[in-house]
């Protein structure tokens, strides 16, 4: 063949396959004719659009596009020829959420899996099944008692750390992610592996892998091409994200060779602490998640393996850390913003603890009532989970159609907790829509911080149990004020609903 004809078959050859794309490209999108679809190119989908925005303008483009179909509930974005389908209004969740069949997740969660493993958050079928079962027993309410002790130690150091940084800055507005997310870090590493990491005080290779995983990922996830794994662990980002994974595991490894070592030996002595080991196992002789789930794994049939182990610690640490975190910080940047509700909390709070110092009780958090609600609005204005997806499994039909199964489906908490369609003035900042007499008529997928069904959040009584230690150790002791209001601060829809800038707060000291 010579060299015209060759190039002529290439040419040819090129135009019918962007002609057979492009007919498929239309025959997808005819099957969802019915429900409202956003603007891109044939082929190539709102790709190109999402990469050239930044996270904050993605945050904003999604906001925009629940405000134009806030009726419907429901939109397709294209990713190339793949339709992600969002979700947001209550009664389309209800076909979802509640089925024990469409429980895997969608394929983002993969680009989590070099960390996380098959863990109770990425795994379905059988396994999912097997480990929720095997698992939910170290929830149980007594449990909590015993996590609770390391959050009011935890929430203790954190009251120094505010008022250290308080002077420095001369009474001045802090920043407060840093100091809620390393409080939490300590929480989730002490109540997960039984581990003391100090990390309000100190910096480690493993927290600041921990902290770095998330923005890894997530710029992955926003590039398509680093979802092809041999070429993303061939560039510099990849082998990035594999060094954090790597230190990751390396920790927590050592943290699960450890105490089954211990626990073969029964030793007395379980500080194993030496100069070079940030691992100090076993402080008061508490029980940590890993533990409980060591003592379940010895009752079962089919235990699980160390790597299966570390999987499901690992899985504790991520979905515990950001998420409480971003709760927390949230709570005081709303409170520093609404001194009316502000006052109700503090009227709260000096009506069950008085002029006292003494750590809160289990009973005194139950007494908490109004900054319960408090915490729920938060969680429904920056839901820290904002997104979740589905593969179905099977076909689900709705009333704008049929959403075929082997179809993802995007279950957006953050659009359907702001759906002006369910919530009036969502933006208003109203602990009192979570009163019974104003939520008995809600629809209750209207709100679910926490999904809902069987894939729910296992740890949901952890992560609200922190926060009201936490909040309310740090309230009685201080007003708080913040320095932006909610709509100038800047936030993105990630892995979980973070800031996009530091969250200035004022703390000003109870007289």
């Amino acid at each position: 063949m010579d060299f015209i004809s060759l190039v002529l078959c290439t040419v040819c050859i090129i135009v019918i396959s962007a002609i057979l794309s492009i007919i498929y490209d239309q025959c997808v999108r005819q099957k969802f004719k019915n429900i409202p679809q956003t603007e891109g190119y044939p082929i190539i989908g709102s790709t190109l659009d999402l990469i050239k925005l930044s996270p904050y303008e993605r945050t904003k483009w999604q906001i925009s596009f629940m405000e134009k179909t806030r009726k419907e509930g429901i939109f397709i974005q294209w990713i190339g020829t793949m339709p992600l389908i969002w979700m947001f209004k209550p009664e389309y969740l209800e076909k979802i959420l509640p089925s024990t069949v469409n429980i895997t997740k969608g394929d983002d969660y993969n680009l989590i899996k070099p960390w996380l493993g098959n863990g109770l958050l990425t795994s379905t079928g059988q396994q999912w099944f097997h480990d929720r079962k095997l698992i939910g027993p170290t929830f149980h309410f007594t449990i909590l008692d015993q996590f609770a002790v390391i959050q009011f130690e935890k929430a203790e150091i954190l009251l120094k750390c505010i008022e250290k940084k308080r002077k420095e800055n001369s009474g001045k507005a802090i920043d407060i992610c840093p100091l809620l997310t390393n409080v939490a870090l300590d929480i989730i590493c002490e109540t997960a592996m039984g581990v003391d990491i100090n990390a309000q005080e100190l910096d480690t290779p493993y927290t600041t892998a921990l902290r770095n995983f998330t923005d890894l990922a997530m710029e992955r996830f926003f590039r398509p091409w680093y979802w092809i794994d041999w070429l993303y662990f061939s560039l510099p980002a990849g082998k990035k994200y594999t060094s954090t994974v790597d230190t990751l595991h390396k920790f927590t490894t050592e943290v699960i060779s450890k105490k089954k070592a211990e626990r073969q030996s029964q030793s007395d002595h379980t500080d194993t602490k030496t100069e070079d080991d940030d691992i100090n196992i076993g402080k008061k002789k508490r029980k940590a998640f890993l533990d409980l789930l060591l003592d379940q794994n010895e009752k079962t049939d089919t235990p699980l393996t160390d790597e299966e182990l570390r999987s499901q610690v690992d899985t504790f640490l991520f979905a515990g850390h950001d998420t409480t975190s971003y709760a927390m910080i949230w709570a005081l940047f709303l409170l520093g913003n609404n001194p009316q509700q502000q006052e109700k909390v503090h009227e709260e709070l000096e009506e069950v603890f008085g002029d006292s110092d003494a750590p809160a009780t289990t009973k005194d958090l139950a007494k908490l009532k109004y900054l319960e609600r408090v915490i729920k609005e938060t969680l429904r204005i920056f839901p820290s989970g904002a997104i979740i997806s589905r593969k179905l499994i099977e076909d689900i039909k709705l009333d704008v159609g049929t959403i075929p199964k082997d179809n993802t489906v995007v279950i957006s908490i953050f659009l359907v907790h702001r759906n002006p369609e369910v919530w009036p003035d969502p933006l208003k900042f109203d602990p009192d829509r979570f009163l019974p007499e104003n939520s008995r008529d809600r629809n209750p997928y209207a709100y679910v911080p926490f999904s809902a069904g069987p894939r729910n959040c296992i740890g949901q009584k952890f992560a609200l149990q922190e926060q009201k230690i936490i909040l309310s150790t740090v309230l009685r002791k201080y007003k708080v004020k913040s320095m932006k209001t909610l709509d100038a601060i800047k936030y993105i829809v990630s892995v979980v609903l973070q800031p996009d800038e530091e969250v200035l707060v004022q703390f000003i000291p109870k007289k």
